[in-house]
């Protein structure tokens, strides 16, 4: 378990942004994490999409020193110049990809001194003494990758993301940081002034005079990760809403006990599940996998019903429960969903 402990200050400047580049590094994460086993849905179709990807393609190779990093034989903190922390809200992959391949001599020095104090592994002795080429490939990996796996469904997964900033930007505008944490899905735990991420090993990080960020990933599958190497920045992923983005087939069917489905129907009880938290008709229909014209009729029924309300956003109309339909909602809580209960991941490094 990570404790980070956040000092007022760090907790005051929280903010948010999307990173392709962090997208696409917990992608060829997600891959090898199943590269023994099918993953779970929604990520089924596309991780073995990629995991094609990576055998084809012969200038993916380099992408293994991620597999290498974070998997579960070191469980350790790790450099972060290869996921460096996003500068901007919403930066372009291209820029971001960019810098890995432009990684100073002095940087990669500093970060390796620093985690591997007893000696520098092998397969990370390229990237000090020929640094140029090792980052130029990872660089052109990095592309290459995201050209065949990711690209093809990056604008249904762009707009699952945008609705997830909005969403967050909107609780942390109206309530602050902290019930922004309290709602970061995943198995983080938020007990002022310490966010705990379940990590392998155990340590204390004082978070004091940095700016939170908070990066939302779709291919996160529930593993948070914590990079601390930037000196202002201290950068928290976690799992987004809307990964069914991804999927190329139905979900697997709700067992026949769900009485909320039986109740209200079928279309109705899964927007009111999906209505936990806020969200548009476009957020929605991208999180289920239906067209906005079904969920808007959907919700035109639960409003009449009082269970849903709507509320405006800047330009943005968003949905969410009433206390009858949260109530619902609770009370059949324990009718189990195969689509929402991922696979628990291993923990991360």
């Amino acid at each position: 378990m990570i404790r980070i402990q956040l000092g007022e200050s760090t907790l005051d400047r929280t903010r948010i942004a999307m990173s392709p580049l962090n997208e696409l590094v917990a992608g060829v994460e997600l891959v090898h994490r199943h590269r023994q086993r099918p993953a779970p849905w929604p990520y089924t179709d596309w991780v073995e999409r990629a995991r094609e990807v990576l055998r084809r393609v012969p200038q993916t190779t380099p992408l293994q020193v991620y597999a290498q990093l974070y998997g579960a034989e070191h469980a350790r903190r790790t450099p972060d110049l290869f996921t460096p922390v996003p500068l901007e809200a919403r930066p372009v992959l291209a820029e971001q990809i960019e810098l890995i391949r432009r990684t100073g001599r002095a940087v990669v020095q500093e970060q390796f001194t620093t985690h591997y104090p007893e000696g520098l592994p092998d397969f990370l002795v390229p990237y000090l003494h020929d640094g140029d080429r090792a980052f130029g490939r990872l660089a052109d990996a990095l592309t290459a990758f995201w050209e065949a796996a990711i690209a093809p469904y990056w604008p249904v997964m762009r707009a699952a993301l945008d609705e997830e900033v909005l969403l967050r930007a909107r609780t942390l505008a109206a309530h602050g940081p902290e019930a922004v944490l309290t709602g970061v899905r995943g198995p983080a735990q938020w007990d002022r002034p310490v966010l705990s991420l379940p990590k392998r090993h155990e340590s204390v990080l004082p978070a004091h005079d940095q700016r939170l960020l908070l990066v939302p990933l779709l291919l996160a599958q529930d593993r948070l990760t914590c990079s601390t190497d930037h000196p202002e920045i201290l950068m928290v992923t976690y799992q987004a809403r809307g990964a069914a983005v991804l999927a190329q087939r139905a979900a697997p069917a709700r067992p026949s006990r769900d009485r909320l489905a039986q109740l209200v129907g079928p279309g109705r009880a899964a927007v009111l599940r999906a209505l936990t938290q806020p969200a548009t008709t476009t957020g929605l229909a991208v999180a289920l996998g239906l067209s906005p014209s079904t969920v808007s009729e959907q919700l035109g029924s639960l409003l009449e019903t009082g269970t849903v309300h709507r509320s405006r956003s800047g330009r943005q109309v968003l949905y969410g429960l009433e206390p009858a339909g949260a109530a619902l909602v609770a009370l059949f809580a324990d009718d189990s969903d195969p689509t929402e209960a991922l696979e628990r991941p291993e923990d991360s490094s």
